[in-house]
């Protein structure tokens, strides 16, 4: 759905490009309820998506846990309805994590399409910046891939 593959995109990027400690780096988009235990499990969460935050095309969003609820239920593709779901089952067992934060980029272009818009594609790097300062200030160690190097964490 074009710019609703930003979350996707900014993934591969820190598979291929980061080794960071003690992380799980999951592709949660189409788990459904299935994404619950791993919710359940964590101790922080961090969820990269294309945000619809009422912002201009290609700005950076950042939402901390207290703001998820107003612009998840704005859902720009089915997975974010089940994401939501989700977080609202593990906050009714009592195993929602403290920290949730979404990092995203507002959409230009949400639909059918396997290409992001060239103003979202521009804000990756900043996307990409944006998160491993994020995990490094939660403690996580964070370093480039050596070139030439492959990443299997």
């Amino acid at each position: 759905m074009g710019d609703d593959g930003v979350g996707l995109v900014a993934l591969e990027r820190l598979r291929e490009r980061w080794v960071i400690d003690d992380i799980e780096l999951v592709d949660g988009g189409t788990w459904g309820m299935t994404l619950l235990p791993v919710i359940q499990d964590a101790e922080r969460i961090l969820v990269v998506d294309a945000i619809a935050a009422h912002q201009p095309p290609g700005s950076l969003v950042v939402l901390e846990k207290d703001r998820l609820p107003m612009y998840l239920t704005r859902a720009l593709s089915p997975h974010q309805v089940d994401l939501r779901d989700v977080l609202v089952v593990a906050e009714l067992t009592g195993r929602m994590p403290d920290v949730i934060v979404a990092m995203g980029v507002q959409p230009q272009t949400v639909a059918l399409s396997t290409e992001l818009s060239a103003v979202v594609a521009a804000r990756l790097d900043e996307l990409e910046a944006a998160i491993i300062e994020r995990l490094r200030l939660w403690g996580h160690r964070c370093e480039p891939v050596a070139t030439g190097a492959v990443c299997t964490k």
